[in-house]
Formats: C-alpha cells, structure tokens, sequence
C-alpha cells in the first residue's frame, strides 16, 4: 500500500521522530521557564513550534496573555535642526515615557545593544 510518498524529495530519507512522553513533558517544561522563547526551544529540540504548541495544550498549559503591555502612543518626528553657523552643536535626543510614568532619556550616541537589553529588563518588570 502506497502512502504518495515514495517519489517525493521533499520525504525522501525523512523519518518521524517519535518522543517519549518524558522527553515531551521536559521540552514542555524548558518552553515555561520565566524568559524562555517558545520557537527557540523548539528550534534547540530540531522540533516545529506548531507541534510544542500542541504538546503544551495536550499538558493542560493554558496560553498566557501578555502582562500589562504599554499602549500605543503617537510619535512626533520633527524635521532635522542641524545647528547653523554660531550656533552650539546639540547631539540629538529621545525620551521614552513607560506606561508607569518612568522617563528614560537617550542620546544619538548610545549603545543600541545596551538600550535594547535595559528595554527588555524593564518589561520584564
């Protein structure tokens, strides 16, 4: 008996790899752990994110909601004020309000890897 799969390169050479329920439950397990990015676990166990997905609800995970994310503010863009003649060179500046009021200050020369790691710290809060 045929399963249409025998001429097709896409499966040629291709075995399903099968999981025991304790290998399930601890790839389950690393996908709950406080920072833990679903799609990498997944990537790490060569496993499809769509099928840890499933595993989990098979487990009873429930899909968390976010926690409390920032709303949507508008942005002003304001037009380049190159500094004339005479004038003081003024490095430019933005500011970052959080939800809570905090107020984060960053000028054109920081560190975009240093920013990125501080903004992350302070939504896991």
């Amino acid at each position: 008996m045929s399963d249409g799969h025998e001429g097709d390169p896409a499966t040629l050479g291709r075995k399903r790899r099968s999981w025991t329920l304790d290998e399930k439950r601890r790839i389950v397990d690393e996908s709950l752990e406080d920072g833990a990015s679903l799609a990498e676990v997944a990537r790490r166990h060569d496993l499809n994110a769509n099928q840890l997905f499933t595993w989990r609800r098979q487990f009873g995970v429930e899909a968390v909601e976010p926690k409390n994310l920032a709303p949507i503010v508008p942005v002003t863009i304001t037009p380049d004020t190159t500094p004339k003649e005479n004038e003081p060179n003024v490095t430019g500046q933005m500011e970052i309000v959080l939800a809570e009021g905090d107020r984060i200050l960053v000028w054109s020369d920081v560190d975009s890897a240093a920013l990125t790691r501080v903004l992350k710290a302070l939504a896991r809060r």
